[in-house]
C-alpha cells in the first residue's frame, strides 16, 4: 500500500507541463494541456471559474488508483487501514498549510464541508459566547458572510472601504469599558467584480487586539480569490486570524472546504456549545451531563463526526496535480489576469454604429494597476438605443453557443447594490414586484437587477475569451436587432383568406412528442385548448417541478397518442430505430388509482410547478408509470394529470389573488396578453398557431447565413395548428403578427382571439425526431425576430370567446383542410 501522495505510480499517459511567456504570462501550450487533461471542454466555452475550476483527467485516474489500490478505513478506529486514513489525513493537513505557507506551528486546518460551513464554524462559536458579539462585514461580502449578521447580539454594520478605516480607527481609540467582543468578515476578492479589499485590514485588526487589548478577530473569505492568486500566511503578523476556504474551486476535486484558524485564536471556541463523535476525550449521560472536549489540537474539538477521509485523501493528490500542471499560484495569476485584461480591453472598446459603449462593467476601470483585481469581469449590455438587454436573453443566446457564464444577483448583495445603484427601498420594491433569486426579472425601473459574470481559471484559454467577445459582436452589435418584421403582403381583407389548415397535433404529455391528427378527423376544440392537449405532465419526484425539454431533449423520444375508441393514452417509448408500445393509462380518471394534489395554495410544497407558476395535478400512483418514465429518461419521475379546478376551487383562488395583491411577492403578469382561466399544462396559451409561410422565410434566412444548414422542421416550433396558404398565393410570412381573430372553417362560432405573439425559448432548437440539441433556428430567430428583449416566433390563440359566438350547448372542431379566415 502507498501512504504517501506520490502520482507517479498513478501517472499514465503525456503529463503535459505549463510553459510560460515570460512577457506575458500566457501559458504558451495550454491548449496541449486542455486537450491532454480538460477533454470535458471540447466545444465548450466554459467562463464560470469562480463558481468552480475544472479537475484534471490526471487527477481523476489517480484518485480512482488510489481508491482501488489502498483500503481506507474510519479513521475513528485502530485497524491498519485505519491508520492509513489517518496518515492521509495528517499528511494532508501539513500540505494544505505549505500550499498557503502558513507554520503548523501557529495555524490549524479544520476540514468542513465548503467555505460556507467554515464561515458557519466561526459564527457559531462567536454566537456561543455569553455577551454576544458585534459583527462588521465589508459591501462586496458573499451571502454567506453576509448571513453571520444574523448571530451578532450586539448589532451588525456593513462597511465601504472607508467604513472599514474608520471604524477600525475608532476602535482603538475605545476606552476599556467599552471593548466589546467583535468580529469583522470580508472577502479576500469579491465574487461579483474581482475587487480585492487590502490585506492589511488583517494586520490593523490583529494589533488592536495585540497592543490595545482590544477583542476584535478578522475572519477572511478566500474562496474566490485562492483559484487564481496565492495567498501567503508566512508573516503571522498580518495573516488573518480564520480564513475560509473551498478547494474545489481552485482544484475542481475534491468538494471539501477549510478553515484555517490562528492557534492562539483557539479560546473562541471555548463557549461552542454542540459537539460531535471524535471532539470529546469523555462523556457522562446518565447520572449527570458532563464531558471534557478533546484538547491534543484545535482541528480535533471542532472537526464533528467522521472527516471525509476519502476526499482528504483526494485533496492531497490535487495538491500535487496542481502544482505539476502549473507551477505555482503565481503563473496561474499571471495567465489568467492576462486574459482578463485581453476580455477587458475588447469590451470596453465595442461601440454600437451610433458610437455608444456597448458594455457597461462594474468596479474595474483602464487605471486599476497590479492585483487590484481578480481575474473576473462583471458588465451589463446596452442596445444602441442605451436600454439596457436582460441577462437571461444574453444567457439563453449563449447556451446555444454552448458559451457558460454566470448572471444575476451572484449571491453578492451588497456589491449588487452598491454597483447597480439600488437602493433599499428600490430592492424592497422589485421583491414587491416579484424578483427572486434565479427569476428573470433582468430589468424594473429601468435599473438591472443583476450582472452578466464572467471568470477564467488555469485552463482557460484565448480562443475562450475571443469567443466570448464574437459571440457579444454577433448578436448585440452588428446591428442584426430587427423588430418583429412587418407582413410583406397587407393582411387578408376581413371574410377572406389564402390559408387552410396544414397540420394539427396535440401534445398530451407536456413536452414530450406531439401526437398528429389524422387527416379527416374533426378535433374537437375546447375552452382550454384542443382536447387532450397537454393534459398530462411528468413530474420530477424529488422537486415537484414539471420537466420539459428544455432540459431533458430525449423527452422529445416520448411518444404519446390518444386512442379515442379504446378511451386510453397510449405512450411508446423510441429506442433506436424501432418504437415501442409499453404503457396504456385510461383517459376515464376514475378507472385510475390517483391522489389529488392540492395546489391553489401557491405556498402548497406539492404543486406541480409549470414555469414558475403551479397547478392543480391528480398524481398516477402505479409503480409501473413511474418506472417506465424513470427508465425513458434516467430521471426519478412520474405521471401527473391536469385536474381542472371546481367552482369552489376558482373562488378560493380569486380570494387568495385579492390578498396577494397587497402582500409583497406580488407580481402582476408583464404579458402584453390576458390568459384564459384554464389552459391546461400549457405555459402561455391554449393553442399556438405557426405559419408555413413564416417557417419558409425563417429557413431562408438560415440558410442565407450557411448554404450548407439544414431547414428547419416545422415541428422543431411544437404547434398545435399549422397554416400554409393556396399554392397560388404569393407567400404571406409573419402576416399573422397582425391579425387580431380568425375564424377557422365554414361553422362562424369557431372563432379564436389572437392573444399575442410566442416568446420562444431555446427549445426550438431540439430535432423532435432525434432529441439532438443543435443551434437553429434559436440564432437566426434571435437577429430577425428580436424584440423587447424577447424572441417571438408564432402566435397564441384563445378559443374561449364567449357564449354571444357560441352556439348553445354546441361543441367545436377543426381539421385539416379547414379554410382560415384572418381578422
Amino acid at each position: 500500500m502507498i501512504a504517501g501522495n506520490d502520482l507517479s505510480p498513478y501517472a499514465t499517459g503525456p503529463m503535459p507541463v505549463a510553459q510560460v511567456d515570460q512577457s506575458t504570462g500566457y501559458f504558451l501550450n495550454v491548449d496541449d494541456i486542455r486537450r491532454e487533461e480538460y477533454p470535458m471542454l471540447q466545444g465548450i466555452t466554459y467562463l464560470d471559474h469562480t463558481g468552480t475550476t475544472l479537475y484534471a483527467r490526471s487527477l481523476v485516474t489517480a484518485i480512482s488508483h488510489d481508491l482501488t489500490t489502498n483500503l481506507f478505513g474510519n479513521p475513528h478506529s485502530g485497524s491498519s487501514s485505519s491508520q492509513l486514513s489517518s496518515a492521509r489525513i495528517d499528511n494532508t493537513r501539513i500540505e494544505v498549510l505549505r500550499f498557503l505557507n502558513a507554520d503548523p506551528g501557529l495555524f490549524d486546518v479544520v476540514f468542513v464541508a465548503n467555505a460556507t460551513a467554515a464561515i458557519k464554524l466561526v459564527a457559531d462559536a462567536f454566537g456561543d459566547h455569553v455577551e454576544g458579539f458585534f459583527y462588521g462585514y465589508h459591501v462586496d461580502s458573499h451571502t454567506s458572510l453576509v448571513g453571520v449578521r444574523e448571530l451578532a447580539r450586539l448589532g451588525s454594520e456593513c462597511f465601504s472601504n472607508d467604513g472599514v478605516e474608520r471604524w477600525l480607527t475608532a476602535s482603538a481609540k475605545l476606552p476599556h469599558s467599552q471593548r466589546l467582543r467583535a468580529l469583522f468578515g470580508y472577502p479576500g476578492q469579491s465574487n461579483l467584480s474581482g475587487y480585492r479589499p487590502p490585506r492589511g485590514w488583517c494586520s490593523r485588526i490583529y494589533e488592536l487586539r495585540k497592543f490595545h487589548g482590544q477583542q476584535i478577530f478578522s475572519l477572511y473569505d478566500a474562496a474566490a480569490r485562492l483559484p487564481t492568486a496565492s495567498l501567503d500566511l508566512s508573516n503571522p503578523l498580518d495573516a488573518p486570524d480564520f480564513t475560509a476556504l473551498s478547494f474545489y474551486k481552485i482544484f475542481g476535486l475534491p468538494d471539501l472546504g477549510a478553515l484555517i484558524v490562528r492557534k492562539e485564536c483557539a479560546g473562541v471556541f471555548q463557549d461552542r456549545k454542540f459537539f460531535g463523535g471524535g471532539t470529546v476525550d469523555m462523556i457522562i449521560s446518565l447520572d449527570y451531563q458532563w464531558h471534557a472536549s478533546k484538547q491534543s489540537s484545535l482541528h480535533g474539538r471542532l472537526e464533528d463526526g467522521t472527516v471525509p477521509f476519502h476526499s482528504i485523501a483526494a485533496l492531497g493528490l490535487a495538491l500535487k496535480t496542481h502544482s505539476r500542471l502549473f507551477g505555482s499560484m503565481d503563473n496561474i495569476s499571471r495567465h489568467t489576469s492576462f486574459l482578463a485584461q485581453h476580455v477587458y480591453n475588447r469590451l470596453s472598446s465595442l461601440r454600437h454604429a451610433t458610437g455608444a459603449a456597448v458594455c457597461h462593467i462594474y468596479g474595474r476601470s483602464a487605471s486599476d494597476e497590479g492585483d487590484s483585481y481578480g481575474p473576473m469581469i462583471a458588465f451589463n449590455l446596452r442596445d444602441a438605443e442605451g436600454n439596457w438587454i436582460g441577462k437571461t436573453e444574453v444567457e439563453k443566446l449563449a447556451s446555444i453557443k454552448d458559451i457558460q457564464f454566470r448572471t444575476g444577483g451572484l449571491c453578492n448583495p451588497g456589491g449588487i447594490a452598491s454597483h447597480l445603484d439600488l437602493s433599499a427601498s428600490e430592492l424592497k420594491a422589485n421583491f414587491a414586484a416579484g424578483q427572486k433569486c434565479g427569476d428573470d426579472n433582468d430589468v424594473l425601473n429601468d435599473k438591472p437587477t443583476g450582472v452578466i459574470r464572467v471568470s477564467f481559471g488555469a485552463m482557460s484559454n484565448l480562443t475562450d475569451a475571443d469567443k466570448l467577445i464574437d459571440f457579444i459582436e454577433e448578436f448585440f452589435v452588428r446591428g442584426c436587432h430587427i423588430p418583429l418584421l412587418p407582413p410583406l403582403t397587407p393582411p387578408a381583407t376581413p371574410g377572406t383568406s389564402s390559408f387552410r389548415v396544414q397540420n394539427l397535433s396535440i401534445f398530451p404529455i407536456k413536452s414530450c412528442a406531439a401526437f398528429n391528427i389524422p387527416p379527416g378527423i374533426a378535433w374537437q376544440v375546447r375552452d382550454e385548448g384542443l382536447a387532450w392537449d397537454r393534459e398530462w405532465c411528468l413530474i420530477h419526484q424529488g422537486t415537484g417541478v414539471v420537466l420539459n425539454q428544455k432540459k431533458l431533449p430525449k423527452m422529445a423520444m416520448i411518444r404519446p397518442s390518444i386512442d379515442l375508441d379504446r378511451r386510453v393514452l397510449r405512450v411508446q417509448h423510441n429506442i433506436g430505430t424501432s418504437m415501442h408500445m409499453i404503457l396504456e393509462i385510461s383517459l376515464d380518471s376514475e378507472t385510475d388509482n390517483e391522489i389529488l394534489v392540492q395546489t391553489c395554495n401557491a405556498s402548497s410544497i406539492q404543486s406541480a410547478i409549470v414555469c414558475g407558476g403551479r397547478q392543480k395535478v391528480q398524481i398516477l400512483t402505479p409503480r409501473k408509470i413511474a418506472d417506465f418514465f424513470t427508465a425513458a429518461l434516467e430521471v426519478p419521475c412520474t405521471l401527473a394529470r391536469h385536474q381542472k379546478p371546481t367552482a369552489a376551487d376558482q373562488i378560493a383562488c380569486s380570494l387568495s389573488e385579492l390578498v396577494t395583491q397587497s402582500m409583497p411577492g406580488y407580481f402582476p403578469d408583464p404579458k402584453p396578453m390576458s390568459l384564459p382561466k384554464t389552459t391546461f399544462l400549457a405555459n402561455e396559451s391554449p393553442i399556438l398557431l405557426i405559419s408555413q409561410s413564416s417557417v419558409d422565410n425563417l429557413n431562408l434566412n438560415i440558410q442565407a447565413s450557411d448554404p450548407d444548414a439544414k431547414p428547419v422542421p416545422t415541428d422543431s416550433f411544437r404547434g398545435n395548428i399549422v397554416i400554409a396558404q393556396e399554392p397560388s398565393q404569393r407567400a404571406s410570412p409573419y402576416v399573422e403578427d397582425q391579425w387580431t381573430s380568425l375564424e377557422i372553417g365554414e361553422d362562424p362560432s369557431n372563432q379564436f382571439r389572437v392573444m399575442g405573439p410566442c416568446h420562444r425559448c431555446q427549445m426550438v432548437c431540439v430535432d423532435q425526431q432525434s432529441a439532438k440539441r443543435g443551434q437553429e433556428p434559436f440564432t437566426t430567430l434571435a437577429k430577425t425576430r428580436r424584440r423587447d428583449g424577447k424572441v417571438w416566433f408564432g402566435i397564441h390563440l384563445d378559443p374561449a370567446t364567449g357564449t354571444e359566438n357560441r352556439r348553445i350547448g354546441g361543441r367545436r372542431f377543426v381539421k385539416i383542410g379547414d379554410v382560415v379566415t384572418a381578422r
